[in-house]
């Protein structure tokens, strides 16, 4: 039951947080005057993907847990997606995809570049194939160098809706000074590093507690803790009507994702990171090729009606490839 409360306490403080770096990024993107949608999207991406990154360096660098790592990082990326569908069924003026801009078609598809790749990377160090530069894989400068051409071409896609996001924020809190934003958003990025740095630990714990493997720990519980601030950014922004900013947030989150795979094999000195976890992360990894697969055809296709429980065929889509690879990871992850 401890391990359990402090599970909880990670997430809770992740999850609070999380909310507060949101807030005080967007408010300093507008106050500095200096590219506003440029700085807004890189402060908010990184904020809500601050957890994956400090849970990442402590798994391999402090709890010798690969396994949680890579989980949290490619799991973090289905549950964005996966977090679509609630997305879907809360929106309740039209279907989520009838009203996405087709802009994310653009930050969908590299993201499933990122992903796929890794996914690749993981098979192929698998198969006694690692080149490496000393410890790091060679794929690392590959998800860096995707990973600035991305960030580059969807800030130009999102511009107009960043700013919109961004005005309304500064609307909402015209009080706030440039110089409490950057003390609040440097205090609330303490916590998420506090606790993202504490969440291994308290997982590996579990996982030896109840007999699961890592791998299903880190993709399932871990992943879902860190990306707590994704999901409240996402849920005020749609209360704000800000519907793709909301999933921007969780599209542009899964390219932050990746490229931390490449900051933790860093840290990681054993070797390739890749080619020390579970081959069956790489199920994780073509799942989230998949599913935003399926968020590009419902762009696309822009279905209209809703097919069961307030959800379009491509929400049930997203639902089932979730819980699919749930139940693989748990029975042999």
């Amino acid at each position: 039951m401890f391990l359990w409360l402090q599970f909880l306490t990670c997430l809770i403080t992740i999850g609070f947080a999380g909310y507060y770096l949101s807030r005080y990024g967007d408010i300093i993107a507008e106050k500095t005057g200096m590219s506003a949608s440029w700085v807004g999207l890189i402060l908010l991406a990184t904020a809500t993907s601050l957890p994956e990154l400090a849970t990442g360096i402590s798994a391999v660098s402090l709890a010798n847990a690969p396994n949680i790592a890579v989980g949290n990082a490619l799991g973090s990326t289905v549950f964005n997606l996966g977090f679509l569908v609630i997305l879907d069924a809360l929106y309740q003026r039209e279907t989520l995809y009838s009203r996405a801009a087709q802009g994310h078609i653009l930050s969908a598809s590299l993201g499933a570049l990122m992903i796929a790749f890794a996914g690749f990377s993981l098979l192929l160090d698998h198969a006694g194939i690692s080149p490496a530069l000393g410890h790091v894989g060679l794929y690392a400068p590959f998800f860096v160098l995707v990973y600035f051409v991305a960030i580059r071409a969807v800030h130009r896609y999102e511009r107009r809706t960043l700013d919109a996001y961004t005005e309304a924020s500064t609307e909402r809190y015209p009080q706030v000074t440039l110089r409490q934003a950057i003390a609040g958003y440097a205090m609330a990025a303490m916590a998420v590093v506090a606790a993202g740095s504490w969440l291994p630990f308290v997982a590996k714990d579990i996982a030896e507690l109840m007999g699961w493997g890592q791998s299903f720990v880190g993709t399932l519980l871990v992943a879902a803790v860190t990306s707590a601030p994704e999901i409240v950014v996402t849920i005020s922004a749609l209360r704000i009507g800000a519907l793709d900013m909301a999933i921007a947030n969780l599209l542009g989150s899964n390219l932050f994702n990746i490229i931390y795979l490449a900051v933790d094999d860093l840290f990681y000195t054993k070797g390739p990171l890749l080619a020390s976890v579970d081959a069956g992360h790489a199920m994780t990894a073509f799942t989230a090729v998949m599913m935003s697969a399926l968020v590009i055809v419902g762009i696309i296709f822009r279905p209209q009606h809703r097919a069961v429980l307030k959800l379009t065929w491509i929400s049930l889509g997203l639902f089932l490839l979730y819980i699919l690879n749930t139940w693989i990871q748990f029975q042999h992850g």
